[in-house]
């Protein structure tokens, strides 16, 4: 099937890519409103995963005490089924687990929600977008109603007077969405907020415009952002006044952050607060600016206060009067291929489809009038990521976990832990393409098809849904887990339908969403390849009749800009939520002398486990390293190339020295793509969110020191 149209398998930009058999398999770029006709180097060596050598190809059993060999789909997924009710039939429905991924398709993600609450009848089910999106989707919601990443399209962007990146690296994680920010660039507009000097803080026009705070403290920042805005008077009192409520609550918990305070706590300078006020003022509508837009990613949200910094993010776009104009906003970059999608459609531990609350009785009557079975059947609502991992093997915890599109032993924090918790199961069913650190634990291993080899659809970082075409057959033996999840609920008795064609479980979702506020009713894939052949795209919400073919391009259908006309809250304002600024959970004052940040290189993605198996991107980024500054790595006594150790409370990570002074003296940096001992993982926090249960990922307290000479090699695997 050369010639086959499709989207990259890495982040949430989603690019788009035409892929060739000439005989092997080849990727080239295509136009797109996302990448329009760019790829990074990830996307660009994309094709070479799909024929890994050490790809999975057979189901993998471990009885106890002895390796795994490999047997046939019939007697693992016999094997699986019979554990299940075992296991179950002692200790109840939710002794067994599920945990899914930001990666998976719509699809997928949809009927591993069903097939975690009808066939298993389990309240418990989570995944890793957990780790990535929950604070900015509790912030949405909270503040509009309603979590879309970016609530409009990735061509407003270059409009803008101003745009402020807050903990984003775009430059590194998705290159080819610097092109949307390169016109504001060449302007003067683009400010940056990052500890480090990141190529994407390197593009700024002046110095000042790169915000480099101490590590976790972007709310306070934010707080005094506003402050220095409500002092000039430099705020939308007509917008506030029109379109909002809650202004004066938050007004009042900003009063004590005045600039020379933020300047103490942060280390960002009250001049710089103030001018960086004005100049976002200045770019505002209500000054008579072209617009501004202010857009979170990770480095603000992991954290304890994730949902609170986000909370923050939106009170100053709204008191700029920002949300709900063209041209104007404030959006979240979600980071995972399909962090948007996979969110939207029952993953989370207290969401049903069309992201409908698994608590409202509406919805829940909704949803199992679809899956055909009784309100009262479906469980309730579950466990966040972190809690879940807690009790895995405990007494009162799951016994039975099933993994998929997650490798857990590498990008869960405090990942000794974690990895203690998996090998206390009584079963771990991992489903996946490739070996990982989390495969070698498994007790059953089941290989998947990847994103060239299957069908589906995706939903990128601007609410976008896109079509994923199959470019190549997998090898023999692979299978969807579509197939895998229909055939263990035939075995389990499960209710309802369970069809295995992508088209038909979309259709299936498009039913399930309709009416929520993820509404993709109105949708399908074949009317997605007549819109997209016709280059148009859909962005959700798109309830049914809204929809039509036809047209042509540029015409965008369903809602590419949400909150124009209001927006989906009771009273149909947007609300103002005051939060306060508190202190990291690991304090270096109190634990240990230096901040750790955590993040990703170019030429990795995630856990490694796909581009680990790249060779020009592992030429590129072998092993994973520790930045220093230079002041740092001298009293130290750290040189270049030279393998050392970070080590915080919960475990040690080792890498090669870097000195680099485009990062603060009290602070070093890892990347997250390594196992074994270069797992920075093992190192960081899962001190989690009260809101969101967001886990502190990002930053910590850690001590720095040379390796001993037993140290093993940092890229090692577990």
């Amino acid at each position: 099937m050369p010639g086959s149209d499709t989207h990259c398998p890495y982040c949430a930009l989603q690019c788009a890519m035409t892929i060739t058999a000439t005989p092997a398999l080849e990727v080239v770029p295509r136009r797109h409103p996302a990448n329009r006709g760019g790829l990074c180097q990830k996307g660009w060596t994309s094709a070479a995963v799909v024929s890994a050598p050490d790809r999975l190809t057979s189901p993998m059993l471990r009885r106890r005490g002895s390796d795994p060999v490999p047997v046939t789909w019939e007697v693992a997924l016999d094997h699986i089924a019979a554990r299940v009710r075992d296991i179950q039939a002692l200790a109840g429905p939710d002794a067994v687990a599920v945990f899914g991924g930001g990666g998976l398709t719509n699809e997928k993600a949809y009927q591993l929600g069903k097939f975690a609450r009808v066939a298993l009848a389990t309240r418990m089910i989570d995944y890793n977008g957990r780790f990535c999106m929950s604070s900015a989707a509790a912030a949405g919601n909270r503040a509009f109603g309603l979590d879309r990443g970016l609530p409009f399209p990735l061509a407003d962007l270059p409009g803008a007077d101003a745009i402020v990146l807050i903990g984003s690296n775009p430059a590194e994680t998705m290159p080819p969405f610097i092109g949307h920010l390169d016109p504001v660039r060449r302007r003067g507009g683009l400010i940056v907020v990052d500890p480090r000097r990141t190529p994407t803080a390197a593009l700024v026009s002046r110095p000042v415009d790169h915000l480099a705070p101490v590590p976790g403290t972007d709310l306070a920042l934010l707080l005094g952002l506003l402050h220095a805005l409500i002092a000039e008077s430099l705020v939308d009192t007509d917008y506030i006044d029109s379109r909002t409520t809650g202004f004066a609550d938050v007004a009042a918990s900003v009063s004590a952050w005045w600039p020379e305070r933020v300047e103490q706590v942060s280390g960002i300078p009250a001049a710089v607060v103030r001018r960086t006020a004005r100049r976002l003022a200045a770019a505002s509508p209500h000054r008579g600016g072209a617009g501004a837009y202010i857009l979170t990613g990770r480095g603000a949200e992991q954290s304890t206060q994730g949902t609170a910094t986000v909370t923050a993010a939106i009170n100053l776009a709204l008191a700029l009067g920002l949300p709900g104009r063209a041209g104007s906003g404030y959006g979240c970059l979600t980071g995972q291929g399909n962090g948007q999608g996979g969110r939207e459609h029952g993953q989370k531990a207290d969401q049903l489809p069309g992201y409908r609350s698994i608590d409202d009785p509406d919805a829940r009557a909704h949803i199992a009038s679809v899956w055909g079975v009784a309100p009262q059947d479906l469980p309730g609502r579950g466990l966040p990521a972190m809690e879940l991992l807690h009790r895995l093997g405990t007494r009162d915890g799951p016994r039975a976990l099933f993994v998929h599109g997650s490798n857990l032993v590498v990008s869960a924090p405090n990942a000794e832990r974690v990895t203690r918790r998996l090998r206390s199961l009584d079963l771990l069913v991992v489903c996946d393409i490739v070996p990982s650190e989390t495969t070698v634990l498994a007790e059953v291993v089941l290989p998947v098809t990847q994103w060239a080899e299957e069908e589906g659809t995706m939903t990128n970082l601007a609410g976008h849904i896109l079509r994923r075409r199959k470019a190549t057959d997998p090898p023999p033996g692979v299978r969807s887990e579509l197939w895998i999840w229909a055939e263990l609920a035939r075995r389990l008795g499960a209710p309802g339908a369970w069809p295995t064609e992508p088209a038909r479980v979309y259709d299936e979702l498009a039913r399930a969403s309709s009416g929520g506020i993820a509404d993709y009713g109105g949708t399908s894939h074949a009317l997605l390849d007549e819109l997209e052949a016709a280059g148009r795209g859909v962005y959700w919400p798109a309830p049914a009749g809204s929809v039509r073919s036809g047209g042509t391009g540029g015409s965008e259908a369903g809602t590419p800009r949400v909150f124009l006309d209001g927006f989906p809250t009771p009273g149909g304002r947007a609300r103002f939520v005051p939060v306060a600024h508190h202190r990291l959970a690991d304090d270096v004052r109190a634990t240990a002398p230096v901040h750790l940040i955590t993040g990703r290189v170019l030429q990795h993605y995630q856990s490694g486990a796909q581009t680990r198996r790249v060779a020009e991107l592992c030429a590129a980024a072998p092993d994973p390293v520790i930045d220093l500054h230079p002041v740092l790595a001298d009293r130290l006594g750290l040189k270049p190339g030279e393998l050392a150790r970070v080590a915080s409370r919960r475990g040690t990570a080792y890498g090669r020295v870097r000195v680099s002074a485009e990062l603060r003296p009290d602070t070093v940096f890892m990347p997250f793509h390594w196992g074994g001992s270069g797992s920075v993982n093992r190192v960081t926090s899962d001190a989690a969110d009260p809101i969101s249960g967001m886990p502190d990922v990002k930053v910590c307290a850690v001590e720095v020191s040379a390796a001993d000479g037993s140290a093993r090699p940092a890229g090692s695997s577990a």
